[in-house]
């Protein structure tokens, strides 16, 4: 429904307050969600020990996704309640949940300690934390968005934007400090601990803050009305008029945003150190500079949606984004790492193998053996970061890797005791790794040969895409639901999006780095979902600035 209700100027001191508090909390809650996923690598160590290096990684990323994958659920629960009970109180409860969760797992002993129970119980706080987020975001954008006066929700609600951002800097930060002040070898022990710990004292002051606040006017004249919903769930998703726009809403909208979102922010730091071999203090200052340099763009482009409007800003974000990720990408690689692109292009790397013996080296419980001659070869390159082309060969044939002009022999594990199979990865992995540095791939990037500049250049460039989908998204989703069951209907695909597609990528690029055998070609699968977003969003998604809020019908 449109209106013509006129914009006014300013903003009150109880608006500012409102945008503050729920910012502010907002931070902290995105703060204990991340801290996680920057510490993927050292939590891998920590509590999937026992596995090889690739599978424990892989095993930490997707126990980071698990947090993702419940998402969707915690909206439903937790926007139900908002919907039934008032916007305050549930996300109250969201972050007591996260952070009580989040504490814990800085006193939680590790594999060596207690041994499967420890990923076990990581898991389940994963869970609860996904749980709380789900409630969350979708609390604190309903709030300001309500608060917001017309003709500046986008600029109200960009604030909100601005936290997951601003959370992940705060974690980063002191992990930085942190790591800074114990030295690398005490941080991977035991210091790691101190910014899970930490999070006690911010959820301390983010309850404080909450307690402070009002309930939402919308929700007050609503509930004064007698027009609040009985039944939030069956009316958002049983009835096809709300149930269409909910999809919309996912495909044609946060599907795009969250590949974007995370293919700028989490996906850029995997690459760096994972891929790149850059050290995880330096990886974490330029991406900390990136994040710092592009906020103020989450309010520039929230405030500029008020005026043109949200969907060219989001839509233009997601092209844009899925038609440059490639050239970035390489771009990072030869600004960042250029040994190990010269490596590439000087000793192009062949795995000759029976196809039939090459398996997808996705390991999602950690049980999974690859013991094949192909299997053992791919995984030692991909956990190298060595890019290889693929080559049949016939059935039976051992496979074999050539790099420039050395051809070595991988060896089948299969049949062999536990004693011969360890000799045998000892001997190929020294063969392999002298192969490897002989044709000059780096087993780290060396920091004198790092162009600090432009790498930050293209961070920056990858976060200011994250501010461009991401700024304005709030306002048009919120804008997209009645007042009655507005917080239920937005948060589901907003977390759907995020938290199943978004928080599946890093997982998913680096299964399918490993396939491929290429260190780009786990791009296609955000620049896929970019595009689908784009089309859909372009043709059936309709724009929102002008729509009343407060509108039940």
């Amino acid at each position: 429904m449109a209106t013509s209700t006129p914009v006014r100027a300013g903003i009150t001191p109880e608006e500012r307050k409102v945008i503050f508090a729920s910012s502010l909390g907002t931070v902290f809650e995105w703060y204990d969600f991340y801290l996680y996923g920057s510490l993927a690598a050292i939590i891998a160590k920590q509590f999937f020990a026992g596995t090889d290096p690739n599978t424990a990684f892989i095993f930490a990323l997707l126990a980071f996704a698990a947090g993702f994958i419940v998402r969707p659920f915690g909206a439903i629960v937790f926007g139900r309640l908002g919907d039934l009970i008032g916007r305050k109180y549930t996300f109250l409860v969201t972050i007591v949940i996260m952070g009580a969760s989040t504490f814990i797992v800085g006193l939680l002993p590790n594999y060596e300690s207690i041994g499967i129970a420890a990923p076990i119980i990581l898991i389940i706080l994963r869970i609860l934390q996904g749980l709380a987020l789900g409630g969350e975001y979708g609390g604190a954008a309903t709030y300001v968005a309500e608060h917001a006066p017309h003709g500046k929700r986008g600029a109200f609600t960009s604030w909100i934007q601005t936290t997951a951002t601003m959370g992940l800097f705060m974690s980063l930060l002191i992990i930085l400090g942190t790591r800074t002040a114990v030295g690398e070898e005490e941080f991977a022990a035991w210091g790691w601990r101190i910014p899970f710990l930490i999070s006690i004292f911010l959820l301390g002051i983010s309850v404080w803050i909450r307690m402070s606040m009002n309930e939402s006017p919308a929700f007050v004249k609503m509930k004064a009305e007698g027009k609040t919903s009985k039944a939030p769930l069956t009316e958002a998703f049983a009835q096809w008029k709300n149930l269409k726009i909910v999809i919309l809403a996912l495909i044609g909208l946060t599907a795009g945003q969250a590949v974007v979102w995370y293919t700028g922010q989490f996906y850029a730091l995997f690459f760096l150190t994972q891929t790149l071999k850059v050290d995880g203090a330096t990886a974490n200052i330029l991406i900390a500079a990136s994040l710092l340099l592009a906020t103020p763009f989450f309010v520039i482009f929230g405030s500029l949606s008020d005026r043109i409007g949200r969907k060219p800003i989001i839509l233009g974000g997601c092209l844009i984004a899925a038609v440059t990720y490639f050239p970035i990408f390489s771009a990072l690689t030869h600004y960042a790492n250029p040994a190990l692109e010269a490596a590439q292009q000087s000793s192009p790397v062949v795995v000759t193998a029976d196809p039939n013996t090459c398996q997808f080296q996705f390991n999602p419980t950690g049980t999974k053996k690859f013991t094949s001659s192909c299997d053992i070869a791919k995984g030692k390159l991909a956990a190298a970061s060595v890019n290889y082309s693929n080559v049949d060969a016939p059935a039976g044939t051992v496979a074999t890797v050539k790099i420039g002009d050395t051809v070595l022999n991988s060896y089948d594990a299969n049949g062999l005791s536990k004693e011969e199979a360890a000799e045998k990865d000892k001997a190929f992995t020294k063969e392999l790794t002298d192969a490897i540095k002989a044709h000059g791939y780096p087993t780290k990037a060396d920091p004198d040969q790092i162009n600090y500049g432009m790498t930050l250049l293209l961070l920056f460039i990858l976060v200011l895409y994250v501010t461009m989908v991401y700024g304005p998204i709030a306002a048009m989703l919120v804008e997209m639901f009645p007042t009655r069951i507005r917080y239920t209907s937005m948060s589901l695909p907003y977390h759907i999006g995020n938290g199943w597609f978004g928080g599946l990528l890093p997982t998913t690029a680096f299964a399918l780095v490993a396939f491929k055998g290429d260190i780009y070609y786990g791009l296609w699968y955000p620049i896929i979902v970019a595009l689908i977003t784009f089309v859909v969003g372009l043709l059936f998604v309709k724009e929102t600035k002008d729509n009343d809020i407060y509108a039940n019908d």
